[in-house]
């Protein structure tokens, strides 16, 4: 992606799997260093047990409640908390109010061109639209193969 693309891609909400984010630092901005992103996302909008072999995530809760399950650990978090999921790590959270609002920061950045991969530009106001029921087969063979082979997670 080009250095372009990417800083116009950090001044807009894109829609991501029934919610959406938007780019608070971008990798371009921060040498690859890392990802700052601030993200709404429905209930029923969580990824699977997964671990990522290059970054490490936080997450910031701002809005709703959300349970951790990192490294066979389960941390419930509600708006102020804090997690962190270390890279090589397995991990997965479950979104267990409505909707969520969350700052997440990768590092180093790369994965966030997954986010950018799989999204799109809102137009108009973002809106949160749980989902209506699960991906087709060919979308999650897709999806499994990219995050396999492109970005370095594991998904089980």
């Amino acid at each position: 992606m080009s250095e372009e693309l990417k800083s116009e891609v950090a001044t807009v909400y894109r829609e991501y799997n029934g919610g959406y984010f938007r780019t608070l630092i971008s990798p371009g901005q921060s040498g690859g260093a890392l990802a700052l992103m601030e993200m709404v996302l429905p209930q029923g909008a969580e990824p699977p047990m997964h671990l990522h072999d290059h970054e490490d995530e936080a997450f910031y809760l701002l809005n709703g409640e959300m349970l951790f399950q990192i490294d066979g650990k389960e941390i419930h978090a509600k708006a102020g908390d804090a997690v962190f999921a270390p890279r090589k790590v397995p991990h997965l959270f479950k979104i267990l109010s409505r909707e969520v609002r969350f700052l997440t920061l990768i590092s180093p950045g790369n994965f966030w061109e997954y986010f950018i991969e799989f999204s799109k530009p809102c137009t108009g106001e973002p809106v949160v639209t749980p989902p209506q029921g699960p991906p087709s087969t060919e979308f999650i063979a897709h999806l499994t193969k990219r995050m396999t082979l492109s970005y370095g997670i594991t998904i089980f």
